[in-house]
């Protein structure tokens, strides 16, 4: 693809040429407002022969509709199949247009060469705002276009970039761009191809952008570690309201994922997981980040594999969370009972504002049939209580001892003994142990099927302890990586120390226990006077900054609110001996420093060696006493011996 520089967007003035006046005209009679109209026509007519001047040189037809339009400020032009040479001639005519400010070119196929056009027009034009270049076929190559100009233009608010065959690779671009770029406000990157990398590189977008606050990501594959890297993302994100992640297939996995990052977000509004493949395990791992959210208003769960136990632990979570924001949930497409409706009703009685859309009244809860005994443990189970031995329970009917009796007999023992055992189910004992109806019971059978029934509840144990071994440890390899993920996206400048405390190692430097800033939510002291000291010119010092050297440890008292983290990776020499630095680099005075802020008052803060200048003083003091000691020992022993 050949390169094209912003000096190829212009006309020449040879290849645009100038209107002529109109003959026999007298200027002395043309007034102000008169030629203020004339101007602003001939500014018109100029946008126009650029545009009809840039087609004749490309070699592709006008679209009429843009001319007619001039004078709005949205151009639609979605569907008109334009091409690469179509945007070009485009491209050249807004270069220097002051009036549109939304550019909808969906559909048009202007691939990569078309978007790189668009590139260079608006590095002059600052007008756009809003941009639309939906199913344009702009694959990897326009991906990297699209991202310089999200990098560097100041005035566009909203890109709509759907169905471009975008993947893994290509959402970096995007990432490395929105980093940096806190204008951009809505973003549309629906029906493209993004699955697990792609996922790590969409939450490294969220955890980074500020500006953010629409975000469309419906019709990817955002499955398994991508939905998890979504997330981790999402956790620390501050800025996001309306996220749609409809059609991608996040399962239980992910939403598990969900549900850390609500418990922390506290800006998301609008979430849409429609059709993502969600069951009634997954609505319960969602609910338990509900349950500290206050902020999700509407939360779409159509079209998931639900039930009645999923709708019923959705409205439950609202009943049991005062603080919920939750207004509208949407499970259209599941069939509720008489149970949900009454607690809906009430549910609704204390949050008036909430509204369920579901299916209709007709569903209800799948229980399992109980299940059904094996009459031969049963009977094993009687003898085992009365320590008897299946002999002596049947030598009454078994006079020869050969353990096989007739089917009537045996039936008629079975009846009158006193084992709970009903009609059928003897049935199904006499047919299992009589299998080629020769109308004698081989009882020695259930000696043989005692062990093999131990052996099969042993095995069933197992697969029941396996099973949920297995369940369990999933679930802590995605937390494992859900975690991992949040400390990938975090920047270091943005975490906190935890409020466990670090524990010294006295092999190496000292280590940090750190937590995303999102989870402490900007702590601020509640009492600044307790934490603050006042020189002696009356300047308001804050807590001393601490040093590369200098060990750390948090406090997790609940007076703490916020508190912005200190530059733990300086590498500036320590400050002289009597004197501490304050946040602003103020020098403050050490004692009044160690007054207030000693080991022993509180544990956010430890002592520098310029701070402990009087415990030698304390050591030379017991040393003196211990010498008085000695002293008088010594006059003691004297005075016995005289």
């Amino acid at each position: 693809m050949s390169t094209l520089s912003f000096e190829s967007l212009c006309l020449k003035d040879d290849d645009c040429p100038s209107p002529t006046p109109p003959q026999g005209m007298d200027d002395e009679f043309d007034t102000d407002l008169e030629s203020d109209v004339k101007e602003e026509n001939n500014k018109e007519m100029s946008i126009s022969e650029v545009y009809l001047q840039a087609c004749k040189l490309v070699g592709v037809v006008p679209v009429s509709y843009f001319i007619r339009n001039l004078d709005s400020t949205i151009i639609s032009l979605n569907h008109h199949g334009l091409g690469p040479l179509g945007c070009k001639a485009l491209a050249i005519a807004l270069v220097t247009d002051m009036h549109v400010n939304t550019l909808e070119l969906a559909d048009n196929h202007i691939q990569a060469e078309g978007a790189l056009c668009l590139v260079e027009m608006l590095r002059a034009n600052f007008t756009l705002q809003h941009l639309d270049l939906s199913n344009n076929y702009l694959q990897s190559a326009g991906a990297e276009c699209v991202a310089k100009v999200l990098l560097d233009n100041i005035s566009l608010k909203s890109v709509k970039l759907s169905g471009n065959r975008f993947t893994d690779d290509d959402a970096k671009y995007f990432a490395d761009a929105l980093s940096s770029n806190s204008r951009i406000k809505e973003l549309d990157l629906s029906h493209n191809e993004f699955c697990g990398k792609g996922g790590e590189h969409l939450g490294q977008l969220l955890a980074n952008n500020e500006g953010l606050e629409v975000l469309d990501l419906s019709w990817n594959h955002l499955r398994m570690k991508g939905a998890v890297a979504f997330c981790a993302g999402l956790k620390v994100n501050t800025m996001l309201k309306h996220l749609d992640l409809s059609w991608n297939g996040f399962g239980n996995e992910g939403a598990l994922a969900m549900g850390e990052a609500l418990k922390f977000n506290n800006t998301l509004v609008h979430l849409n997981l429609n059709n993502n493949r969600l069951t009634n395990e997954g609505v319960g791992m969602l609910c338990r980040g509900l349950e500290f959210n206050d902020t999700l208003r509407v939360l779409l769960l159509a079209y998931n594999s639900l039930t009645v136990e999923g709708a019923l632990a959705l409205v439950n979570v609202v009943k049991n969370t005062p603080r919920t924001a939750l207004e509208e949930i949407n499970i259209c497409n599941v069939l509720v009972n008489e149970t949900f409706v009454h607690l809906l009703e009430g549910t609704c009685q204390e949050h008036p504002g909430l509204d369920v859309q579901f299916g209709g009244v007709g569903g209800f809860i799948a229980k399992k049939p109980p299940k059904r005994v094996d009459p031969m443990k049963v009977i094993q189970d009687y003898l085992d209580q009365r320590k008897l031995r299946l002999w002596d329970f049947f030598r009454n009917i078994d006079k020869d001892g050969t353990m096989r009796v007739p089917v009537a007999d045996f039936r008629k023992a079975v009846q009158q003994s006193s084992i709970p055992l009903d009609r059928y189910q003897i049935e199904e004992l006499i047919q299992r142990l009589d299998r080629d109806r020769t109308g004698m019971v081989d009882y020695r059978g259930l000696a043989d099927t005692r062990k093999q029934m131990m052996r099969d509840h042993r095995r069933q144990l197992r697969k029941v302890e396996s099973r949920q071994k297995k369940e369990k440890q999933k679930s802590d390899r995605i937390l494992k990586t859900f975690q991992s993920a949040v400390e990938a996206v975090t920047p270091r400048s943005s975490m906190v120390m935890s409020p466990g405390g670090a524990k010294e190692d006295s092999s190496g430097p000292p280590h940090f226990s750190a937590t995303p800033l999102s989870s402490w939510h900007h702590i601020v002291m509640s009492n600044s006077s307790r934490y603050s000291v006042t020189n002696l010119s009356n300047e308001h010092v804050h807590l001393p900054m601490l040093g590369a050297l200098a060990p750390y440890c948090p406090t997790s008292s609940p007076a703490m609110r916020s508190y912005s983290q200190p530059n733990l990776l300086d590498d500036s020499p320590r400050s002289a001996q009597g004197q501490s630095i304050s946040a602003q680099g103020i020098r403050s005075d050490p004692e009044m420093v160690h007054s207030k802020l000693s080991p022993t008052a509180n544990h956010l803060t430890r002592s520098r060696p310029a701070l402990n200048a009087k415990q030698p003083v304390v050591e030379a003091k017991t040393k003196k006493v211990k010498k008085k000691k000695n002293v008088k020992h010594l006059d003691e022993e004297s005075k016995n011996q005289s």
